[in-house]
C-alpha cells in the first residue's frame, strides 16, 4: 500500500469508512451544537470576535447619534421649553404634556399640506427625470472600448459629487440666474433676459437638474461595478446565437443590473420625503416657501427659526413614520418581483 492512502489518523480512518468521529471523552463529532444543528451563540462568537472588534466603534456612533436621539421625539409629545434649564434632559422632563395636540394643529395647517405637495412633486420628478439617468450613462460608458476614454468620462461625471451646494448653486446661478451667461447670450440677440434661478414655476425642474449633474456620477460608479461582475461569457454566448448589441443589452446587462436597481430603488423611495435640505433651504428666498418648502425646511423653520421645537418634532416625527411604511412597502414590492431588496424575507 502507498503511503499517499494510509490513513493518518484514527478521525481520517473513520472518515474513510463513513463513521462519525469519536473525541476525547466518548462525544461524538467535533463541534459542540445545539438542538437545531447550528453553532452555539458562544461559539459563533469565538469564531467572529475579530469581525464585531472591527464593527464595535461603527455600532457605537450609531448608537451615540441615531438611536439615542429618537429618544427626543418625546418633544413632540410636549410644549417643550429649552429654557427651562441648561440641560435638555432636565428640560423635557419639567415641560408641560400637551398629548396629541402639536398633530392636530399640523394636520390642520395648510403650509404642512403644501410642504407635503411639493416633497412628494420632487420626489416623483426625480425618480422619473434622475434616477434612470445614472443607469443610462452607465451603461453607455460601459460600451466605450478605450480604457482611457472610459476613465475620463466616469471622471469628470463624478467629480461634481464632490462640490458643495453652495458651488453647484453658483454654477448654475452664473449660468441661469438674470444676469447669468443665458440671460446675457439672448439679449446680444435681441431677447428678452430670463431668470430660472427666481422663477417659482421652474423652481422643481431647476432642484431636478442641479441634483442630476452633482450626483449622477455617484450612481454611474454603482452600476459600473455591478456592470463588472458580469462574465463576459454571457456576451460571447448572446453574440454566437446571433444576438445584436440592443439584444445582448436588454437580455445580458440589464437583468444583471435589475438587483442593484432594486436596491436602490427601494432606498429611493424610503428617502422620499427628504428631498434636499440644504440645496433647497439656499433657493427659497429667491422662489418663496410656496414653491420651495418641502418638510425638511418646514421643520427647520418651525422649529428653529420660530422656536416652536414641539411642533417641528411632530411633523418630523410623521414623515419618520412614513419614510418606514415606504421602505417596507418597497421592500415588499421588490420581493414580489424575485429581488432581495434591503433584507431578505
Amino acid at each position: 500500500m502507498s503511503h499517499s492512502t494510509v490513513p493518518r489518523s484514527r478521525a481520517e480512518a473513520d472518515d474513510r469508512a463513513g463513521r462519525t468521529p469519536v473525541a476525547s471523552d466518548g462525544t461524538t463529532g467535533t463541534r459542540k451544537k445545539g438542538s437545531t444543528g447550528k453553532l452555539s451563540l458562544r461559539l459563533r462568537f469565538r469564531r467572529d470576535r475579530a469581525l464585531i472588534l472591527m464593527t464595535l466603534p461603527a455600532v457605537l456612533l450609531l448608537l451615540v447619534f441615531n438611536y439615542l436621539p429618537i429618544l427626543g421625539n418625546i418633544v413632540a409629545f410636549q410644549d417643550y421649553d429649552p429654557y427651562v434649564s441648561d440641560n435638555g434632559i432636565v428640560s423635557m422632563l419639567h415641560s408641560a404634556w400637551v398629548g396629541v395636540e402639536n398633530f392636530q394643529q399640523i394636520f390642520a395647517d395648510s403650509a404642512f399640506w403644501n410642504a407635503v405637495k411639493n416633497t412628494l412633486v420632487l420626489f416623483f420628478l426625480q425618480l422619473v427625470l434622475f434616477f434612470p439617468i445614472p443607469i443610462a450613462l452607465a451603461l453607455l460608458i460601459n460600451s466605450v472600448i478605450r480604457p482611457r476614454v472610459r476613465a475620463l468620462a466616469q471622471a469628470v461625471l463624478y467629480l461634481p459629487h464632490f462640490f458643495s451646494w453652495v458651488l453647484v448653486i453658483s454654477v448654475f446661478q452664473q449660468i441661469f440666474g438674470g444676469a447669468g451667461l443665458l440671460s446675457q447670450l439672448l439679449r446680444q440677440h435681441g431677447y428678452d433676459g430670463i431668470n430660472i434661478m427666481s422663477d417659482p414655476s421652474t423652481f422643481k425642474f431647476l432642484v431636478t437638474a442641479e441634483s442630476v449633474w452633482k450626483d449622477a456620477g455617484w450612481g454611474i460608479i454603482v452600476f459600473l461595478a455591478a456592470l463588472a461582475s458580469v462574465s463576459p461569457d454571457l456576451y460571447e454566448a448572446a453574440a454566437m446565437d446571433g444576438a445584436g448589441r440592443w439584444r445582448r443589452m436588454w437580455h445580458v446587462t440589464l437583468p444583471a443590473l435589475r438587483p442593484v436597481i432594486a436596491l436602490l430603488l427601494v432606498l429611493r423611495v424610503g428617502d422620499a420625503l427628504t428631498v434636499g435640505f440644504e440645496q433647497i433651504l439656499l433657493q427659497r428666498d429667491a422662489v418663496g416657501p410656496g414653491a420651495s418648502e418641502v418638510l425638511d425646511t418646514f421643520v427647520w423653520w418651525n422649529g428653529v427659526r420660530n422656536q416652536d421645537f414641539g411642533y417641528a418634532a411632530a411633523a418630523g416625527l410623521i414623515k419618520g413614520v412614513v419614510s418606514i411604511g415606504l421602505v417596507l412597502a418597497a421592500n415588499k414590492v421588490a420581493h414580489l418581483m424575485g429581488e432581495q431588496g434591503v433584507y431578505k424575507k
